[in-house]
Protein backbone atom coordinates (compact mmCIF):
# COMPACT_ATOMS: atom_id res chain seq x y z
CA UNK A 1 0.00 0.00 0.00
CA UNK A 2 1.79 3.26 -1.04
CA UNK A 3 2.11 5.89 1.77
CA UNK A 4 -0.66 9.35 2.06
CA UNK A 5 1.37 11.85 0.67
CA UNK A 6 0.95 15.30 2.51
CA UNK A 7 2.01 19.21 1.71
CA UNK A 8 2.53 20.80 4.86
CA UNK A 9 3.12 24.50 4.52
CA UNK A 10 4.73 26.08 7.46
CA UNK A 11 7.71 28.91 7.54
CA UNK A 12 8.69 28.01 11.13
CA UNK A 13 11.87 25.89 10.20
CA UNK A 14 12.00 24.05 13.96
CA UNK A 15 7.79 23.28 13.93
CA UNK A 16 8.55 21.91 10.48
CA UNK A 17 11.28 19.91 10.86
CA UNK A 18 9.11 18.29 13.96
CA UNK A 19 5.86 17.92 12.59
CA UNK A 20 7.63 16.30 9.30
CA UNK A 21 10.00 13.97 11.91
CA UNK A 22 6.69 12.95 13.66
CA UNK A 23 4.30 12.49 10.64
CA UNK A 24 6.98 10.34 8.52
CA UNK A 25 7.33 8.28 11.72
CA UNK A 26 3.51 7.59 11.83
CA UNK A 27 4.16 6.60 7.97
CA UNK A 28 3.24 9.42 6.13
CA UNK A 29 5.09 10.90 2.75
CA UNK A 30 5.85 14.69 3.63
CA UNK A 31 6.94 17.62 1.28
CA UNK A 32 7.40 20.66 3.36
CA UNK A 33 6.59 24.43 1.80
CA UNK A 34 8.12 27.46 3.44
CA UNK A 35 5.45 29.59 1.93
CA UNK A 36 1.83 30.03 0.04
CA UNK A 37 3.63 30.69 -3.72
CA UNK A 38 6.28 27.33 -2.74
CA UNK A 39 3.04 25.06 -1.96
CA UNK A 40 1.35 26.33 -4.97
CA UNK A 41 3.97 25.18 -6.68
CA UNK A 42 4.40 21.92 -5.62
CA UNK A 43 0.34 21.49 -5.94
CA UNK A 44 0.53 22.37 -9.18
CA UNK A 45 3.29 20.26 -9.96
CA UNK A 46 2.39 16.67 -7.39
CA UNK A 47 -0.84 14.94 -6.09
CA UNK A 48 -1.35 14.87 -2.64
CA UNK A 49 -4.12 13.30 0.17
CA UNK A 50 -3.88 15.90 2.73
CA UNK A 51 -2.69 19.89 3.43
CA UNK A 52 -1.29 21.27 6.70
CA UNK A 53 -0.99 24.84 6.32
CA UNK A 54 0.24 27.55 8.94
CA UNK A 55 -2.29 30.31 8.85
CA UNK A 56 0.05 33.40 9.33
CA UNK A 57 2.99 33.22 6.94
CA UNK A 58 4.80 35.61 4.61
CA UNK A 59 4.46 36.61 1.08
CA UNK A 60 0.90 34.87 1.08
CA UNK A 61 -1.16 33.92 4.43
CA UNK A 62 -3.13 30.29 4.99
CA UNK A 63 -6.56 31.96 3.73
CA UNK A 64 -5.47 32.84 0.56
CA UNK A 65 -3.49 29.75 0.11
CA UNK A 66 -6.56 27.67 0.91
CA UNK A 67 -8.96 29.34 -1.63
CA UNK A 68 -5.99 29.46 -3.98
CA UNK A 69 -6.19 25.47 -4.04
CA UNK A 70 -10.15 25.13 -3.86
CA UNK A 71 -10.08 26.68 -7.33
CA UNK A 72 -8.19 23.45 -8.45
CA UNK A 73 -9.31 20.91 -5.68
CA UNK A 74 -12.74 20.79 -4.44
CA UNK A 75 -12.32 17.61 -2.20
CA UNK A 76 -8.88 17.61 -0.92
CA UNK A 77 -8.97 17.80 3.21
CA UNK A 78 -7.50 21.30 4.76
CA UNK A 79 -6.25 21.66 8.03
CA UNK A 80 -4.84 24.93 9.01
CA UNK A 81 -2.64 25.97 12.13
CA UNK A 82 -2.88 28.88 13.98
CA UNK A 83 -2.06 31.03 17.24
CA UNK A 84 -5.56 32.38 16.49
CA UNK A 85 -8.25 30.93 17.74
CA UNK A 86 -11.41 33.57 17.94
CA UNK A 87 -14.84 32.61 16.18
CA UNK A 88 -13.82 34.82 13.76
CA UNK A 89 -10.52 33.72 13.06
CA UNK A 90 -12.26 30.05 12.57
CA UNK A 91 -14.81 31.33 10.49
CA UNK A 92 -12.39 32.89 8.31
CA UNK A 93 -10.09 29.64 7.57
CA UNK A 94 -13.31 27.32 6.96
CA UNK A 95 -14.84 30.37 4.62
CA UNK A 96 -11.48 29.92 2.91
CA UNK A 97 -11.82 26.11 2.08
CA UNK A 98 -10.35 24.17 5.36
CA UNK A 99 -11.81 21.35 6.56
CA UNK A 100 -9.92 21.42 10.24
CA UNK A 101 -8.67 24.18 12.73
CA UNK A 102 -5.85 23.46 15.00
CA UNK A 103 -4.56 25.76 17.46
CA UNK A 104 -0.82 26.47 18.30
CA UNK A 105 0.81 24.84 20.38
CA UNK A 106 0.20 21.70 18.33
CA UNK A 107 -0.47 18.34 20.20
CA UNK A 108 0.91 15.83 17.84
CA UNK A 109 -1.17 13.08 18.76
CA UNK A 110 -4.65 15.41 17.91
CA UNK A 111 -2.93 16.12 14.88
CA UNK A 112 -2.45 12.89 13.37
CA UNK A 113 -6.33 11.75 14.82
CA UNK A 114 -7.33 14.75 12.40
CA UNK A 115 -5.32 13.44 9.85
CA UNK A 116 -6.57 9.69 9.85
CA UNK A 117 -10.25 11.01 10.05
CA UNK A 118 -10.06 13.53 7.45
CA UNK A 119 -8.25 11.10 5.01
CA UNK A 120 -10.98 7.97 5.73
CA UNK A 121 -14.17 11.01 4.99
CA UNK A 122 -12.53 12.35 1.77
CA UNK A 123 -11.18 9.62 -0.25
CA UNK A 124 -11.74 9.78 -4.20
CA UNK A 125 -13.05 5.95 -3.90
CA UNK A 126 -15.95 6.93 -1.54
CA UNK A 127 -17.05 10.34 -3.43
CA UNK A 128 -17.86 9.13 -6.96
CA UNK A 129 -21.69 8.02 -7.47
CA UNK A 130 -22.89 9.41 -4.33
CA UNK A 131 -26.11 11.28 -4.63
CA UNK A 132 -28.26 12.26 -1.94
CA UNK A 133 -31.70 13.74 -1.83
CA UNK A 134 -34.57 14.99 0.64
CA UNK A 135 -37.63 16.54 -0.40
CA UNK A 136 -36.31 18.62 -3.67
CA UNK A 137 -33.14 18.85 -2.47
CA UNK A 138 -30.49 17.34 -4.39
CA UNK A 139 -26.47 16.71 -3.38
CA UNK A 140 -24.28 14.82 -5.88
CA UNK A 141 -20.99 13.96 -4.22
CA UNK A 142 -19.09 12.77 -7.22
CA UNK A 143 -19.27 16.61 -8.74
CA UNK A 144 -19.41 18.48 -5.63
CA UNK A 145 -22.76 20.16 -7.01
CA UNK A 146 -25.85 20.73 -5.03
CA UNK A 147 -29.77 21.61 -6.61
CA UNK A 148 -33.00 22.46 -5.25
CA UNK A 149 -35.88 22.31 -7.55
CA UNK A 150 -33.48 22.01 -10.14
CA UNK A 151 -31.88 25.30 -9.78
CA UNK A 152 -28.11 25.38 -8.46
CA UNK A 153 -26.68 26.13 -5.21
CA UNK A 154 -23.34 27.34 -5.07
CA UNK A 155 -21.65 26.31 -1.46
CA UNK A 156 -18.01 26.66 -0.15
CA UNK A 157 -16.42 23.57 0.92
CA UNK A 158 -17.85 23.73 4.60
CA UNK A 159 -21.00 24.29 4.02
CA UNK A 160 -21.03 21.38 1.52
CA UNK A 161 -19.94 19.44 4.23
CA UNK A 162 -22.32 20.30 6.95
CA UNK A 163 -25.29 20.16 4.26
CA UNK A 164 -23.93 16.21 3.60
CA UNK A 165 -24.27 15.84 7.16
CA UNK A 166 -27.77 16.76 7.47
CA UNK A 167 -28.93 14.68 4.03
CA UNK A 168 -27.25 12.12 5.41
CA UNK A 169 -29.63 12.22 8.48
CA UNK A 170 -32.91 14.02 7.83
CA UNK A 171 -35.68 14.28 10.29
CA UNK A 172 -33.17 13.63 13.23
CA UNK A 173 -32.09 16.70 15.54
CA UNK A 174 -28.19 17.20 15.61
CA UNK A 175 -26.93 18.82 18.81
CA UNK A 176 -24.37 21.31 18.06
CA UNK A 177 -21.55 18.86 19.72
CA UNK A 178 -22.76 16.24 17.14
CA UNK A 179 -22.15 18.82 14.32
CA UNK A 180 -18.77 19.86 15.71
CA UNK A 181 -17.58 16.26 16.17
CA UNK A 182 -18.46 14.84 12.58
CA UNK A 183 -18.30 17.97 10.21
CA UNK A 184 -15.43 20.21 12.19
CA UNK A 185 -14.08 16.96 13.91
CA UNK A 186 -13.96 18.60 16.92
CA UNK A 187 -14.95 19.60 20.59
CA UNK A 188 -17.84 21.94 20.92
CA UNK A 189 -16.78 24.91 22.25
CA UNK A 190 -19.85 26.08 24.07
CA UNK A 191 -18.15 30.01 24.49
CA UNK A 192 -18.26 30.41 20.29
CA UNK A 193 -21.34 30.48 17.60
CA UNK A 194 -19.34 29.27 14.41
CA UNK A 195 -21.97 26.52 14.17
CA UNK A 196 -24.88 28.63 14.36
CA UNK A 197 -22.73 31.40 11.83
CA UNK A 198 -22.67 28.22 9.10
CA UNK A 199 -26.31 26.92 9.72
CA UNK A 200 -27.34 30.61 8.52
CA UNK A 201 -25.26 30.80 5.43
CA UNK A 202 -26.69 27.70 4.46
CA UNK A 203 -30.16 28.83 5.02
CA UNK A 204 -29.82 32.07 2.96
CA UNK A 205 -28.41 29.19 0.11
CA UNK A 206 -30.44 26.28 0.67
CA UNK A 207 -34.20 27.99 2.15
CA UNK A 208 -34.02 31.56 1.72
CA UNK A 209 -34.58 31.59 -1.74
CA UNK A 210 -37.50 28.96 -1.72
CA UNK A 211 -41.14 28.68 0.03
CA UNK A 212 -40.45 25.57 1.47
CA UNK A 213 -38.48 25.72 4.47
CA UNK A 214 -36.01 22.38 5.62
CA UNK A 215 -33.62 23.52 7.96
CA UNK A 216 -35.23 24.13 11.25
CA UNK A 217 -34.28 25.44 14.74
CA UNK A 218 -34.54 23.60 17.89
CA UNK A 219 -34.49 25.17 20.85
CA UNK A 220 -32.48 24.28 23.55
CA UNK A 221 -31.11 20.97 21.39
CA UNK A 222 -30.00 21.62 17.66
CA UNK A 223 -30.93 21.39 14.28
CA UNK A 224 -32.92 19.54 11.93
CA UNK A 225 -33.83 19.06 8.21
CA UNK A 226 -37.21 18.71 8.30
CA UNK A 227 -40.19 19.21 5.87
CA UNK A 228 -42.08 20.41 9.19
CA UNK A 229 -41.56 23.37 10.56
Amino acid sequence: MSKDHLLLVEDDKRLSALLSRDLEEKGFSIEVARNGKQALGLFGDRTFDLVITDLMMPDMDGVTLCKEIRKKNTHIPIIMLTALGTTDDKVEGFDAGADDYLVKPIDFRELYARIKSLLKRYRPDELTGNQLKYADLEMFMDTARVYRQGVEINLTPKEFNLLNYLLRNPEKILSREEIAKEVWNMSFDTGTNFIDVYINYLRKKVDKPFAKKLIHTRTGMGFILSQSS
